[in-house]
């Protein structure tokens, strides 16, 4: 069985990204290059542009000399060019290498498996010797020695996620946005007929957002200010402050009042009660340009409010500390911090701190 298995994987092998964290990337591209029988065909060299490429160290007398096929491999150094290559090459692996002292880089690791590839780790000594391994490797039963010609290697599997806690999430949004539209009902009335005298026609706004998964929805609030144009909707940034706003409108947005409408979101499943706040796809593209793991945000659904918010980043605050809030809010997320969340929301709404 284990010959057969080795036949097809050298007949038909998987292409796979090698990740190099420091020297032994360029040695284990080109073993792998060489070794067809592993099953992996290396499609390009990743190299983290804050660490210069280094010479791969020799190759060893009695193994094939493939330091040249090594170095033919293209090399990626940014996450979006990471990200392209995955589809156009249809990547199924992407092997970690990692000397001593070193760690794998936890935004590519986690952007390879949000594109579903299978990543394995290679740990490499001084002398790019095998080491220990623990767990499966390669299909392989625990008990036995696995590695990728002398490299100690194992397979990174995700935390096993369940689907009670994302249930109850989603149990808890209908509960309390149902119990919030009912008994805030007047106040919307109020809020929708002060909008209606006091700025005319269409009480109402909606915009495109970006939700999880990068999927667009149209997001509901009270309108406090008439854009000129679609234009300058989509890609204003901050309006707090323009003359134009009306005193309703302006206490609205300090009062975070015009958001209301968007519990309705929260009912159809749009958004989240507490969760990254959800930006236009014009930020979304700039923002995920320029500020590493911004695009992590849309691991889960967006929110109404949420940890970088009651932390005081609101309005024309820190993009980058958004970010890490947020990221870090999606990594510890519990349900008990959604409700801590929502309590202070609720004293920040008093406060009339809104943006």
């Amino acid at each position: 069985v284990r010959a057969l298995r080795r036949r097809a994987l050298r007949a038909n092998p998987r292409s796979a990204l090698v990740v190099a964290a420091g020297e032994g990337g360029p040695a284990l591209a080109s073993a792998l290059r060489g070794h067809p029988e592993y099953g992996m065909r290396p499609v390009a060299l990743v190299m983290p542009q804050d660490r210069p490429p280094t010479v791969p160290a020799p190759a060893s007398p009695a193994a094939p000399d493939t330091t040249e096929a090594g170095a033919s491999l293209p090399v990626l150094g940014t996450p979006d060019e990471v990200a392209r290559a995955i589809v156009q090459n249809t990547v199924v692996d992407a092997v970690f290498v990692r000397g001593p002292d070193e760690r794998e880089d936890a935004e590519l690791l986690r952007l390879c498996r949000d594109r579903g590839c299978t990543v394995w780790l290679v740990d490499v000594g001084p002398e790019l010797g095998p080491g220990p391994v623990p767990g499966a490797v390669l299909g392989r039963r625990p008990e036995q020695e696995a590695h990728l010609w002398g490299f100690a290697c194992w397979r990174l599997d995700p935390p096993r996620e369940t689907a009670v806690p994302h249930l109850a999430k989603r149990c808890l949004d209908v509960l309390v946005a149902a119990l919030a539209l009912l008994l805030a009902s007047p106040v919307l009335l109020a809020c929708a007929l002060a909008v209606r005298i006091a700025d005319g026609p269409g009480v109402v706004f909606r915009q495109q957002r970006v939700g999880q998964g990068g999927r667009p929805f149209v997001i509901l609030k009270f309108r406090t200010l008439r854009p000129v144009d679609d234009a300058e909707s989509a890609t204003r940034w901050n309006v707090a402050g323009d003359r134009r706003m009306s005193p309703v409108g302006a206490l609205l947005r300090r009062s975070s009042l015009d958001e209301l409408p968007q519990l309705w979101n929260v009912l159809r499943g749009d958004m989240s009660l507490v969760g990254p706040r959800p930006e236009r796809p014009h930020f979304v593209a700039e923002f995920s340009r320029t500020y590493p793991g911004y695009e992590q945000r849309h691991r889960m659904p967006v929110g109404l409010t949420g940890l970088a918010q009651v932390s005081g980043l609101r309005g024309d605050t820190s993009i980058e500390e958004r970010t890490r809030f947020d990221n870090h809010y999606i990594d510890t997320w519990s349900l008990w911090q959604d409700i801590s969340i929502m309590l202070r929301t609720s004293v920040g709404c008093f406060r009339c701190g809104g943006s």
